[in-house]
């Protein structure tokens, strides 16, 4: 089965060795993506201001792949601090619909750039 690389200018330019998504049948994978504004490259201040951009990048990404947040299977977050868990909840409900994916969240040492959270994910667009 091909693969398609998934790309907008709308989220992120990749920052390493990787692709913005893969498409592969009707399964997509995003990237990490962490909380850069993708006009300034740069990472937007405060913890809500940084969930917000995490998840509008991965919302621009998964339109580019002609889904949405709403095909979510599969949700990894990442945080430097799972104090922020409840505020991550919250936020996350303004842009994940339910039936809510599964989903993993973790706290790590650190992440690329200085980002307090980064998140990937696999939709299902079948």
């Amino acid at each position: 089965m091909a693969k398609t690389i998934i790309h907008t200018d709308n989220a992120p330019k990749a920052i390493g060795a990787y692709s913005q998504a893969v498409k592969v049948g009707d399964t997509v994978y995003l990237s990490g993506q962490i909380p850069l504004d993708p006009a300034t490259m740069e990472i937007v201040e405060g913890i809500d201001a940084q969930i917000h951009q995490m998840f509008k990048n991965l919302a621009a990404v998964a339109e580019a792949a002609g889904g949405s947040l709403a095909d979510l299977v599969k949700l990894n977050i990442f945080m430097v601090d799972l104090a922020n868990f409840a505020k991550v909840n919250e936020i996350m409900a303004e842009y994940v619909p339910q039936p809510f994916p599964a989903r993993a969240a973790v706290q790590v040492s650190a992440l690329p750039r200085g980002s307090l959270i980064e998140a990937d994910g696999v939709l299902f667009l079948g």
